[in-house]
């Protein structure tokens, strides 16, 4: 019976997260990237200095290339485009929430001030920007927060989308991610070429405060593991990864493992933004060890699962990468995000790695000096 479920779940875990670059893999995948229709962007989602600004819905998929529609916010840069079109960013944002009025392209980056001094630097350099919607973050369906590959279908579609509804856009692109969009900028890197085809000319990457190896402390959840309450965003960060596998892999029974307690944040994770979240987890001082009835580890192989699911990838990356980290930043765990800087630099991998005196926020901007002539030489 053990065997059976270990071989179910190994199933389970190559049709969620296994990339698939065949048009024809599931129903409606070839349709991936076709933009369906262009809307208003809310006040809140407009980036300031945009010359145009709009809401961009596309088709895209999500867990096990299911078909889905989903959204991005585009901007332009003032002025009129250079010959062969505007060099596309496209930004893949950090933790928003799971509720679709979390979702950036309607209500905005989560911080406002740095994310809008941010992407107006790269605005500003003559870069247009398009903004990914993760899958069920306003549109249809659950949001499988960390699902890398996930990610990277929508940021990838989004950029097809964006080129073929805008011909003022170049096919010429980079991917730019901080923290939850740091990893995401990391998948897309791995298979931006792969997923994107002949008609998306993919240049490189830049990632900051990404959130490496997380599967190797999540593993050991459980009853009163941690004992004591963890600041709001990491316990927030665990209730949303929670309900990422039970979007991801429904037949493991998350809720099966959980306390009362557990459940009834987990549920109300589904639907919380990351800020009104963080605060009412503050007020309760809720600790990740009092959710959970049993430990994470009664699932088979839950760190190779774990590691199938949001596990970043090793080595594969054809385009350069830049990654920045923080060397205070609390909010991924950096001695792993440093661990992975030198995996890669073992893997001979095209990285380019920076630290900083700053936390996961001030590293956004602070990696800037350093990113920006990067993705130019991308671009030359």
């Amino acid at each position: 019976m053990r065997k059976s479920r270990i071989v179910t779940l190994a199933a389970l875990v190559a049709l969620a997260v296994t990339p698939q670059a065949t048009a024809g893999a599931q129903p409606g995948a070839e349709q991936a990237g076709q933009p369906i229709s262009v809307e208003a962007l809310s006040a809140a989602a407009t980036l300031p200095g945009s010359a145009r600004a709009e809401r961009l819905i596309y088709r895209s998929t999500t867990v096990g290339r299911a078909p889905t529609t989903t959204s991005a916010a585009v901007y332009f840069p003032p002025g009129e485009a250079p010959e062969g079109g505007w060099p596309v960013i496209a930004w893949a944002h950090g933790t928003v929430g799971l509720g679709d009025d979390c979702a950036y392209s309607v209500a905005g980056p989560g911080a406002v001030e740095r994310d809008w001094a941010y992407l107006g630097t790269w605005l500003n350099q003559g870069y247009a920007i398009v903004a990914a919607d993760y899958a069920g973050l306003g549109g249809p369906g659950e949001h499988p927060y960390l699902n890398g590959v996930v990610e990277a279908h929508n940021v990838v579609d989004a950029v097809r989308a964006a080129t073929t509804q805008y011909p003022s856009l170049s096919n010429k692109w980079a991917v730019v991610g901080q923290s939850q969009g740091g990893g995401a900028a990391v998948f897309t890197a791995r298979y931006a070429t792969e997923f994107g085809g002949p008609a998306l000319d993919y240049r490189g990457a830049v990632g900051t405060g990404v959130p490496a190896y997380i599967e190797d402390v999540l593993q050991f959840s459980g009853p009163g593991v941690p004992p004591i309450a963890l600041s709001p965003h990491l316990t927030a960060y665990v209730l949303y990864i929670l309900n990422g596998l039970r979007t991801t892999f429904p037949e493991l029974g998350i809720a099966d493992l959980l306390t009362d307690t557990g459940r009834t944040w987990t549920d109300r994770a589904q639907t919380a933004c990351i800020g009104p979240l963080g605060e009412e987890l503050d007020a309760a001082n809720v600790s990740i060890g009092s959710m959970f009835a049993r430990p994470l580890s009664t699932i088979p192989d839950v760190h190779g699962l774990l590691a199938g699911y949001m596990g970043l990838p090793e080595s594969g990356f054809d385009r350069p990468v830049f990654l920045a980290q923080g060397l205070r930043d609390t909010d991924v765990i950096t001695p792993e995000t440093l661990r992975y800087f030198a995996v890669l630099h073992a893997n001979a991998q095209p990285a380019t790695t920076r630290t900083y005196p700053t936390d996961h926020s001030a590293t956004v901007n602070a990696s800037l000096a350093d990113s920006l002539p990067f993705v130019a030489a991308l671009f030359a």
